[in-house]
């Protein structure tokens, strides 16, 4: 098993990286999002946590920027039906926080933009991950919202439920729009004043 590799990034393509280390080439597949914070340096020493996939047509390696990402990559990959290349295509177009916001509030279409990833393999997500998500191990607590769980959901007061309702009809995702809802600044906000405050959040993404 290869946990990390170290060394220098040589090629950058669309689905993949090569890591050279000790003269050796390793081949690791990457989400967009991670190649995207890439670029080729021969000064510069990466670190590539990874996920070697061990088939009868071959060995892969997915590479990922820190443990919260390979954390998630595992916990999607648990899920029936959905392989590497799946979770690969989700954390393509979201993040690990994006990830576990969708699950607490079962939003079945922020899953459905990764490539490949259709309404019922969404829904089997968001089904086996949800009793999940809280033991989701992260080494790097400050990048997860905590501050967002099924709970804190659950019990928000009427005015923020409106507002949700609100945005959702305008056709805001719905786990960006309760994230924004629940940071909205000030107490005692109206159903318009949180409306108000959320859009400012969700026009600057």
């Amino acid at each position: 098993m290869i946990s990390y590799i170290k060394g220098i990034i040589s090629y950058i393509n669309e689905s993949y990286i090569i890591v050279e280390n000790n003269g050796i080439g390793y081949n690791i597949q990457v989400s967009q999002n991670t190649r995207s914070r890439l670029s080729i340096d021969s000064e510069k020493i990466i670190k590539i946590y990874t996920y070697m996939n061990v088939k009868e047509d071959g060995i892969s390696l997915f590479g990922f920027l820190s443990m919260d990402e390979l954390e998630i990559f595992n916990k999607i990959i648990s899920v029936s039906g959905i392989g590497p290349k799946g979770a690969l295509s989700i954390l393509s177009v979201m993040t690990p926080n994006d990830i576990v916001l969708a699950v607490i509030t079962e939003d079945i279409n922020a899953f459905s933009k990764g490539q490949g990833i259709g309404k019922k393999t969404a829904q089997r997500i968001v089904l086996e991950l949800k009793d999940k998500v809280d033991s989701f191990g992260y080494t790097n607590k400050s990048s997860i919202d905590s501050s967002i769980t099924a709970s804190s959901i659950n019990n928000m007061d009427s005015e923020k439920q409106d507002a949700i309702n609100g945005l959702l009809a305008l056709g805001f995702e719905k786990s960006q729009t309760v994230k924004a809802v629940m940071e909205s600044e000030g107490e005692n906000l109206t159903s318009a004043e949180i409306i108000k405050s959320a859009l400012k959040k969700l026009s600057s993404k």
